[in-house]
């Protein structure tokens, strides 16, 4: 739906989706430092460990398509709200993982929550927001979902150290 160019909308929605983005990326690098908290934790074998990342990778960023997709064909605030329930649930799993196989399968579906959550948050902004509005908010989204990045490394380290790698999932 396209608004006519003065027309102003609301930032609380772009809140929702500039923090759920947020974690998206903050879970990619808070997980690297959280690593070799995890195979001692968990008795991972040393070889297995970087699946931990691998596997959240490898679905976020190769159902990326198929969550745009899904998008356009379901509607952008239903697979948007898919997307996130499933990261939520998944995030939570990884918390509570009892074993190297649960928590490598909660970071897949956790990284799949993220591949349809991704797509349908981008397009929500850019048919919600216009003109001036627009650019603003795709700036907004795209910056702090970068400072998710330098956010991962700095809470994984604290977290770790302070709590323990549990933490970096809530």
């Amino acid at each position: 739906m396209h608004r006519h160019p003065d027309s102003r909308q609301p930032w609380a929605l772009l809140g929702l989706l500039v923090v759920a983005q947020f974690r998206v990326v903050l879970d990619i690098t808070i997980v690297n430092v959280a690593l070799p908290s995890i195979g001692a934790g968990l008795g991972f074998a040393e070889a297995d460990l970087q699946w931990v990342v691998t596997a959240y990778v490898v679905c976020s960023g190769g159902l990326l398509l198929v969550g745009g997709r899904a998008a356009d064909l379901l509607g952008r605030r239903r697979v948007f709200l898919a997307g996130l329930g499933l990261f939520t649930a998944a995030s939570l799993v990884c918390g509570l993982a009892p074993s190297p196989g649960v928590l490598v399968a909660a970071r897949a579906l956790q990284g799949t929550g993220a591949a349809l959550l991704t797509p349908a948050a981008l397009s929500i902004i850019t048919a919600t927001y216009s003109g001036a509005q627009r650019a603003t908010a795709l700036s907004i989204w795209g910056a702090l979902a970068s400072a998710g990045v330098a956010a991962g490394v700095l809470l994984g380290g604290f977290l770790t150290t302070t709590l323990s790698w549990h933490w970096a999932f809530s």
